[in-house]
């Protein structure tokens, strides 16, 4: 059983805003420290920044209208915390205490996930996606019904009808829509909104590519300051982290479909 949300659903605009400012982070400096919190809906975003980098507030405002429409932004910037900066002065060090899980994905996660893909390619709208087993829960809106039926025939479709969604109907925040990001490899922090040095981040893509090389689970615990984390230097994890990044391009992109 597993759930998907599409890039447009309200916790992915929410995600996608916080990437965004994460990349943002990382045009500024190499190794930038920053952790992005987002509540955005009818009409006013919240944002709160603890960050080492600098931003302007029309920065932060271009990225919140591209990603989120017209909304009013009620933002707060603050100084990273000094012992959490003194912890990375050096080198970079496990930024935080977690634990971590990979989960090879099964064959419904991944169909889930293509389907999801298929859908919002023909509907660029919030949407939200069940399968379990082989039952598949489509809830699509502006989307027509019809045209669904016929492409995924015994789905139950929009069970209460025709709607919009949106920022209008819902809010979104940050990191709550894991499962969809993640599959059931879901244990500790959220992987939105946080720079690498962070192993809700780092350890996060780590666990799960690592359990999808060797097909097995895969489980993790760190602490913060850890130099060496499953036999590798936490250094090197970040590496790999980074790459994966920049290989899907960004942390906002990131955010748009999480781990599959």
């Amino acid at each position: 059983m597993i759930e998907k949300v599409n890039p447009s659903h309200p916790d992915k605009i929410a995600d996608r805003i916080a990437g965004a400012i994460v990349d943002l982070a990382y045009t500024k400096e190499v190794n930038p420290k920053v952790a992005v919190e987002v509540l955005i809906g009818h009409g006013i975003c919240h944002i709160i920044i603890e960050t080492s980098e600098k931003f302007t507030n029309k920065e932060i405002k271009n990225i919140v209208k591209r990603i989120g429409g017209n909304v009013k932004l009620d933002l707060k910037v603050y100084r990273q915390d000094e012992h959490l900066a003194l912890n990375q002065e050096d080198r970079i060090k496990c930024g935080d205490n977690g634990i971590f899980k990979g989960v090879p994905l099964k064959k419904e996660e991944i169909k889930l996930s293509k389907i999801a893909r298929e859908i919002y390619k023909k509907y660029p709208y919030d949407g939200k996606y069940i399968l379990d087993k082989d039952k598949l829960i489509i809830c699509q809106s502006n989307a027509l019904k019809e045209d669904l039926i016929k492409s995924y025939k015994g789905a139950v479709i929009n069970p209460l009808g025709y709607w919009t969604g949106g920022l209008n109907v819902d809010s979104g925040a940050t990191n709550r829509k894991l499962g969809s990001d993640m599959g059931h490899s879901v244990t500790g922090g959220g992987i939105h909104g946080k720079d690498l040095s962070k192993a809700d981040v780092s350890l996060n893509i780590y666990a799960f590519k690592k359990a999808q090389e060797l097909q097995k689970i895969v489980e993790i615990s760190c602490a913060i300051g850890d130099e060496i984390v499953d036999g590798k230097l936490y250094q090197e994890i970040v590496e790999e982290a980074r790459l994966y990044i920049k290989d899907i391009g960004g942390f906002e992109k990131l955010a748009e479909w999480g781990l599959f």
